[in-house]
């Protein structure tokens, strides 16, 4: 990085851009597109159901068509309210409807969404006393010469929580902090977004021990949460290490060049750069500074501290009985503690009550453009829900697999599992759906279920990175401010390579299986 402060080479914008008169729509705009997409889906493929045990899943063979109870005014409301019901729609056990009158359980993301106004408020109250600047400025001055080593690192510990216990919605709250630093060390916008979504993502994908994807997959499969442990272990090391590999030469090209960024440069981003010369001395932290900054250190380590689940990442059971000082907290908590601790900090920053209350306001009103994202991708969900569809999916999946055998069985299971995984973000309720049926076909095949929770997971994995109705994905790009189009352009080529290293890896589990 050259050491003259603000870099004056002009930055082209990404090939193909000029002259364009087509502009890619927003993020929001897209999942209006797709809300409106699957809705009309729902008009041509036929309701249908399986009959549940008495763990609520599906039982083999007792697939039958269902005459729907919803009339074309039923539609058009579950339409008209699909946003709402993202939000705080409520799951009537009996009917298995979503609405937001109903009686039940939470279906929608409020969580999640007052969580994103929190974490605004909390990362523009600490941008607000300039400690994150300078630290972020002290530290790219000394990593400066290390930047893929930072890179690597950051996703390598993601990808360890995502492998261990899902860790992936939860990494919403680190934009505010990496954008910033990645735009210090002369990267760009992309280089933050691949080394959250795609080093979280990865972890995720080969779910090693991850109770809420493998745990749940395999105990709906009837296995242990050990059996077939080996295989993804080694596709955990392999695709980690490919992923990694993929955003730090991405990185290193923008760094060379950075015409050659995928998602160009906002004004004021390459103003960034950390100034100061090679083998000059650090921006020095005022006590203010160093005490801000320890805070927010330590609001974060509580943040992923709370949130994991203890008992069950050691042990590697799904049901383990929580630890005493486990706190087993969601989104709701988290969304509580960000809110006091924004407080906090501009108490410690002696801010005083008007700058405070403005500054809180001003930080959730920055985000309310990526909650609103994650609502609208939420309530797609419940349209495919309350339209009763998701069973018919299911059976056309079990027509397919069925009758195939070895490793090409695996393959398969992957490839069908691909939309059912777009259909049904949510890795434990995909996995509760479709393993049931999924898994006793293995026998037939002479397959271990374990190869096909593999399989599954790795199809869950791959398209949460990039579907947009995944809030991970579709949110992080809104925090990030990266554009879903050139997102996609971004990640496509390792797309190809993970899904080609995944078909192998679980054909050849199949086959010494």
């Amino acid at each position: 990085m050259s050491g003259s402060g603000t870099d004056t080479t002009p930055v082209r914008e990404p090939a193909g851009e000029p002259g364009r008169r087509f502009v890619f729509p927003s993020a929001l705009t897209v999942l209006v597109l797709v809300t409106l997409g699957v809705w009309a889906l729902a008009f041509l493929v036929p309701p249908g159901t399986y009959d549940r045990d008495e763990h609520g899943a599906p039982v083999q063979g007792t697939y039958h068509r269902v005459d729907t109870s919803q009339s074309l005014t039923d539609r058009l409301n579950d339409l008209f309210l699909a946003p709402v019901n993202g939000l705080y729609g409520i799951l009537d056990p009996g009917s298995g409807q979503v609405g937001p009158t109903l009686s039940g359980e939470l279906y929608g993301s409020a969580g999640v969404f007052l969580f994103i106004l929190a974490i605004g408020a909390f990362i523009t109250v600490v941008f607000a006393t300039g400690a994150l600047e300078r630290g972020i400025e002290r530290l790219a001055h000394r990593l400066r010469s290390r930047g893929s080593l930072l890179i690597a690192g950051i996703m390598l510990v993601f990808s360890v929580l995502g492998t261990v216990e899902g860790f992936a919605e939860e990494t919403l709250g680190f934009y505010g902090l990496i954008v910033p630093l990645m735009l210090a060390l002369g990267y760009d916008r992309m280089t933050a977004v691949g080394t959250i979504i795609l080093g979280a993502g990865v972890g995720v994908l080969c779910s090693t021990v991850n109770p809420f994807a493998t745990g749940v997959a395999s105990s709906a499969a009837g296995i242990s949460l050990g059996d077939g442990i080996v295989l993804r272990f080694v596709m955990w090391v392999v695709l980690t290490a490919v992923t990694i590999g993929f955003v730090v030469r991405y990185a290193r090209r923008v760094l060379g060049d950075p015409g050659r960024s995928l998602s160009g440069f906002l004004p004021g981003d390459r103003e960034q750069i950390a100034t100061g010369d090679d083998g000059g001395p650090a921006p020095e932290l005022t006590r203010l500074h160093r005490t801000v900054l320890i805070l927010t250190c330590l609001i974060f380590s509580f943040m992923i501290f709370s949130v994991v689940p203890w008992s069950s990442a050691l042990t590697g059971r799904a049901d383990a009985t929580p630890y005493g000082w486990e706190l087993g907290w969601s989104f709701p908590e988290l969304a509580a503690l960000f809110l006091v601790a924004a407080v906090l900090v501009g108490i410690v920053a002696r801010m005083g009550e008007p700058v405070l209350s403005a500054t809180v306001v001003q930080g959730a009103a920055d985000f309310i453009s990526p909650a609103l994202v994650i609502v609208l991708a939420r309530g797609v969900t419940v349209i495919m829900n309350n339209s009763q569809i998701t069973d018919t999916v299911l059976h056309s999946i079990e027509g397919i697999v069925a009758g195939t055998s070895s490793g090409l069985f695996a393959v398969i299971v992957f490839l069908v599992d691909l939309p059912l995984a777009f259909l049904i973000p949510s890795s434990s309720g995909h996995a509760t759906l479709a393993m049931p049926i999924l898994a006793p076909l293995a026998d037939f095949a002479g397959v271990s279920r374990a190869v096909v929770v593999t399989a599954w997971a790795a199809a869950s994995g791959w398209m949460n990175l990039w579907v947009p109705t995944t809030a991970v994905t579709i949110g992080g790009v809104a925090l990030a401010k990266v554009g879903y189009n050139r997102y996609l352009r971004f990640v496509w080529p390792l797309l190809a390579i993970l899904a080609v290293l995944i078909c192998a890896f679980v054909a050849v589990g199949a086959v010494v299986s």
